[in-house]
């Protein structure tokens, strides 16, 4: 076989020029296909086919493993998902899924906010599915990844609406379990509605269309007895556009509630 010779160099700078023209077609190639799955994947989202678009993002992963945009969608998607399904096993299996992807993003990008709120809302799926006793133990890591978040982006409305959850259900505790985590966990700050109001407000100034952090706003107004309040912000719920297909249900959800308070 003829190799091109140090007194052709000519030739040589031919055949890097064609080789490098080649790597960059098919770079080019790759970046568009890509781009292609990922507009498919975002227009099944917005369409609310969550699980046709978690195909795809999945599809996206495969081409590029550790893009964290990704990896937080096929999270976060698995994560919506099985929260919905009705079979234990099969909402294990997502969960699962969801875990996996948020401890590639965790473990590539430890600081990003990104991956610490993909780790917080898995964590958070998985312990109210739990029972009270096993909650206990996973409510710290959630309100750790949270706050990890926000110090590295306060602007992240996800990390807060996930803080300002994270107080609604330790105040929602029964006293026995408020005990066992305040054994537990001797430095708990204590917690309460207004607490959680406060985090679900910040929220909201940072994201005006996010219908779940409204309808847990109500919730927490209504806990802190502020019925009249509780009552303005479903209605907001009601003006919301779907996001998610998780705001169908959140919307009637709030419809439902706010009858019962007239």
């Amino acid at each position: 076989m003829r190799v091109f010779s140090l007194k052709s160099p000519s030739k040589i700078v031919s055949f890097i020029g064609a080789f490098l023209i080649v790597v960059s077609l098919m770079s080019n190639t790759n970046a568009q296909g890509f781009e292609s799955i990922i507009q498919q994947a975002l227009k099944y989202e917005l369409a609310l086919n969550e699980k046709a678009a978690l195909l795809k993002f999945i599809e996206a992963q495969k081409m590029q493993p550790l893009n964290l945009d990704v990896l937080y969608k096929c999270s976060d998607l698995c994560g919506r998902i099985g929260n919905r399904e009705k079979k234990s096993d099969s909402r294990n299996d997502y969960f699962a899924s969801s875990m996996a992807y948020a401890k590639i993003a965790i473990k590539q990008y430890p600081n990003s906010d990104v991956s610490n709120v993909a780790m917080a809302i898995v964590l958070g799926h998985i312990a109210l599915a739990k029972s009270p006793k096993e909650k206990i133990s996973i409510v710290i890591d959630i309100k750790k990844y949270a706050e990890k978040a926000i110090r590295y982006n306060s602007s992240n409305a996800i990390a807060w609406h996930i803080l300002g959850k994270w107080y609604y259900e330790v105040s929602d505790l029964n006293f026995f379990e408020k005990m066992a985590l305040k054994i537990m966990y001797s430095d708990l700050p204590n917690a309460s509605f207004g607490d959680a109001i406060k985090y679900f407000e910040k929220a909201r100034s940072l994201d005006k269309d996010f219908m779940l952090n409204y309808f847990e706003l109500a919730k927490s107004y209504l806990k802190n007895n502020q019925k009249s309040k509780a009552k303005i912000v479903l209605s907001e719920v009601l003006k919301l556009g779907y996001k998610t297909e998780d705001d169908i249900l959140i919307k009637k959800e709030a419809d439902k509630l706010l009858n019962s308070l007239n």
